[in-house]
């Protein structure tokens, strides 16, 4: 869409220039002299003193002993020399035109020299004020004025120039997309399908227009500068603008300014960096104050800015070395809405200066005690309550507590290996999921075992402590079945494993008999035996018989393993308690150490291996 112009003056061009001077051939030799910064106009006194109030006063106020011309310094104009000379073909009635680029120049300038209209009708400043009117009806117009703005400071403030911008561009981009067309930039404008006309308010001329969608507007507004963006920003959002929109804009200007933040930095993932742009690359001090605004800017409804985007953020703002006050305002809002979070995102280097792990285990932990603060889920035990199907099929319910212990168990399943990560933090993060929150524990059964394999070693203290973690009660089949036979494991928790996995299978034959017996004694009225429902019904408790036979053939011979196991450990201490008595009666004080208990598993596993 062409911009908008206002076109002045009928008299063909007098101005040209000569080095930093500009003549103005009229056949009149010049009378008056304009300095403005380190250009000279030789000019006229009548022309300007008629509309200016300001140039006629300066005009009367000078006084010189010789016949040299009158001469004037406007060194503080707006607008400078470039400025000037359309005011100075504005007085000389020679055409120009007013566009968006030149209009917030020309308006201050007028205001500077007052050409109010006492000095003539259709004076500067009504002229300029005209045209800013209409143009506020443009987007694209009212977008490059408002860019303008900053070079005519104070002046474009005092004159409400850059306000009412902003206003007329909040307007427009709040306004119901379904029911306005504004004149649009090309890429936003509606489009008609082929072979119509559009007119200039976006109304196809045979057929409806196309609806924009909410998001149009968010290219223009990134184009701006951040003051100006910030000023937009809190404009929208006090007319109400749903706080979902304002984020998508903040997003979208995030990505195109912050050269670090479209990078992926997880140690998993390739490096994927934004486009390069033509310009010089910004430096760390500028992208971390830029940072630091757009943090400021970003809502704070709940899950009303992606997490994902804020994860980045924080990311971006370790690297930048943000202010802590920054960093913490992400976390908190980050753990907020930590449900819906993914691992991916959640695994952020370290670039702390201990370096003491790979991943910053501190700022989850600090996210995650967020997390459990805010959360006022209100808790129903019967919510959390599964049966045995659900444990064998490994369905749950989903709750925002039940989905952050799902990504934590993730978490720490990817950073065990790590060999510095001390036991105390892998605890920490995991006791910050109530045990109620774990319908099924083998997330954090595979997370301690990655743990265990990464960390040989361990005293048997410490794996009974990372064990208490995770409660074998409610460990699936598959689960238990790799427990019972996990060599890393301590052996109480095998021992464990093994009685709640025969427990609950004892549980499930007594109900799959109940079921059978209640299938035999049921009869139709003339009591002969339903044979084609029953006969089905039959045939698949059959089904499951056989399977609990199956495994219960299988706990009963990892039963006599454990029992052989007790069996071992009984030999070796009454061995132990022969030999030391054999030495004293030869007269011989045992200096060696009682057995200790948690070392005789590891024997028994060899003594188990070596067996045939």
């Amino acid at each position: 869409m062409a911009s908008m112009t206002m076109k002045l003056g009928s008299k063909s061009e007098v101005f040209h220039r000569d080095g930093q001077t500009w003549l103005c051939s009229t056949g009149l030799p010049s009378d008056l002299v304009v300095e403005v910064g380190e250009m000279a106009f030789h000019l006229h006194k009548f022309p300007l003193l008629s509309r200016s109030q300001v140039i006629e006063n300066r005009i009367n106020d000078y006084s010189s002993e010789d016949d040299e011309k009158c001469v004037l310094q406007f060194h503080d104009l707006p607008g400078g020399a470039k400025t000037f000379l359309l005011v100075a073909k504005f007085c000389y009635g020679i055409r120009l035109e007013l566009t968006a680029l030149n209009i917030v120049g020309i308006r201050c300038a007028a205001e500077y020299l007052q050409m109010t209209e006492d000095r003539g009708d259709g004076n500067l400043i009504m002229l300029s004020e005209s045209f800013l009117n209409e143009m506020f009806g443009h987007w694209t117009d009212t977008i490059k004025a408002l860019e303008t703005c900053k070079e005519f400071l104070p002046y474009s403030e005092e004159l409400h120039i850059f306000s009412r911008c902003i206003d007329s561009l909040a307007m427009k981009a709040c306004a119901d997309t379904n029911l306005f067309s504004w004149p649009l930039p090309e890429n936003g404008i509606a489009q008609c399908p082929e072979g119509n006309h559009v007119l200039w308010n976006g109304i196809c001329s045979t057929a409806k227009p196309q609806p924009l969608s909410e998001d149009w507007w968010y290219e223009d507004a990134s184009l701006l500068r951040l003051s100006s963006y910030k000023r937009l920003i809190l404009a929208v959002e006090s007319r109400g603008m749903k706080p979902e929109r304002i984020a998508g804009s903040v997003v979208h200007y995030a990505k195109r300014h912050l050269s670090l933040l479209c990078r992926q930095s997880s140690f998993q993932g390739r490096d994927h960096a934004a486009p390069r742009s033509l310009v010089s690359h910004p430096s760390d001090a500028d992208q971390r104050n830029l940072l630091e605004e757009i943090v400021a800017l970003v809502p704070t409804q709940k899950g009303a800015t992606p997490t994902n985007f804020l994860l980045r953020l924080l990311r971006t703002s370790m690297v930048l070395q943000a202010r802590p006050s920054c960093q913490d305002k992400l976390e908190k809002q980050i753990g907020a809405q930590l449900d819906q979070a993914a691992l991916e995102d959640l695994l952020i280097p370290n670039v702390g200066y201990s370096m003491e792990t790979l991943y910053d285990i501190d700022c989850v932990q600090r996210i995650l005690d967020h997390f459990a603060r805010v959360d006022n889920e209100p808790l129903d035990p019967s919510n959390y309550i599964i049966d045995e199907g659900q444990l064998m099929g490994g369905s749950h319910p989903l709750t925002p507590m039940t989905m952050v212990a799902t990504l934590v168990d993730g978490y720490l399943a990817e950073v065990a290996p790590d060999v510095n990560l001390k036991l105390p933090k892998f605890q920490s993060l995991a006791a910050v999921i109530p045990d109620y929150a774990r319908p099924l524990n083998d997330g954090i059964y595979r997370a301690i075992d990655i743990y265990l394999k990464a960390h040989p070693w361990l005293t048997d203290s410490e794996r009974e402590q990372i064990c208490s973690l995770m409660n074998c009660q409610k460990l699936s089949l598959e689960a238990s079945t790799h427990a019972t036979q996990n060599e890393r494991l301590p052996l109480r928790v095998i021992v464990q494993v093994l009685f709640f996995e025969q427990l609950r299978l004892r549980t499930s034959i007594a109900g799959w008999l109940f079921v059978t017996d209640n299938l035999e004694n049921s009869q139709n009225p003339n009591g002969n035996l339903d044979n084609a429902g029953n006969n089905t019904r039959v045939g698949a408790v059959r089904d499951h018989l056989v399977e609990a036979d199956d495994i219960m053939e299988r706990v009963s011979v990892l039963e006599k393993e454990c029992s052989g196991m007790k069996e071992e450990l009984e030999k070796l201490v009454k061995a132990k308690r022969g030999w030391n008595l054999f030495l004293k009666k030869l007269g011989f004080r045992s200096k060696s150490k009682s057995i200790d208990p948690k070392k005789v598993k590891s024997c028994l596993l060899i003594q188990k291996n070596q067996s045939p």
